[in-house]
């Protein structure tokens, strides 16, 4: 078990129902924090995943823990694959995704369906490529996540991931444990009206493998060739991988 896997949103039920309640909660809000918390940064974050996979032209993709699909729609924009499939466990996250997609004419092309990322509906090597922005520290359980990840891709498909993670460096380790203790959880409560969600999302940051260990978790899964790279001081880390 990682440390991750061990903090909660709330006090009471499984982990995965208390995800799924929390970001019901905030989806409303979701776009407009993420954003502006990240100084609009994370969308070059996702811009760098997809373009991993862009030499490799996949028609088929599924993007775990979805959310309000800004990593789906984007992949839609600069892949044009055939078709995208978004997973996610909270409809009222999925719901926003949903109108998001239609406004920019894209809900021919991604389809929002939800999920239990532990133990997805799909054949085993469904899709070229599989993809997850921000979202596989939430799961319950990590390793069996990833390996359903595997499953469904297919023999020499990629995974492209990309994930908040804790700076390992002075100075910018002090200065994002200062910002992710006190500014996000402030700011977090005071526009989502959660006073649990970003305390939450916090201590998973800091509590969630990176780098060679995430890599070697990954080859554990059922992967080769994983690597990682480091964006911005190390807020946040790439990893890429073959089936």
């Amino acid at each position: 078990m990682y440390k991750q896997e061990t903090i909660n949103p709330y006090h009471e039920g499984e982990k995965k129902e208390q995800v799924e309640q929390m970001f019901d909660h905030i989806a409303p809000t979701y776009d407009k924090l993420n954003h502006h918390l990240s100084w609009n940064i994370d969308r070059g974050w996702r811009r760098k995943a997809i373009g991993q996979l862009a030499p490799f032209a996949p028609q088929t993709l599924l993007d775990i823990a979805t959310g309000t699909g800004d990593f789906a729609i984007m992949a839609a924009q600069m892949l044009k694959p055939a078709h995208i499939v978004g997973a996610d466990i909270s409809e009222g996250m999925m719901a926003v995704g949903r109108e998001k997609a239609k406004r920019m004419g894209l809900e021919g092309v991604i389809s929002f369906e939800k999920e239990d990322c532990l133990a997805l509906s799909y054949p085993t090597d469904t899709f070229d490529a599989v993809t997850a922005a921000f979202g596989i520290r939430n799961f319950a359980e990590l390793d069996r996540g990833l390996a359903e990840m595997c499953r469904v891709l297919k023999p020499g498909g990629h995974l492209s991931i990309v994930e908040l993670t804790a700076p390992p460096h002075f100075p910018m380790k002090q200065l994002f444990a200062v910002y992710s203790h006190v500014v996000l959880p402030t700011y977090g409560r005071l526009i989502s009206k959660d006073k649990s969600a970003y305390t939450y999302l916090t201590k998973t940051i800091e509590a969630f493998p990176q780098g060679e260990q995430m890599v070697g978790i990954l080859q554990k899964a059922g992967f080769s060739k994983a690597t990682f790279r480091r964006l911005t001081f190390g807020i946040c880390t790439m990893y890429f991988a073959t089936k």
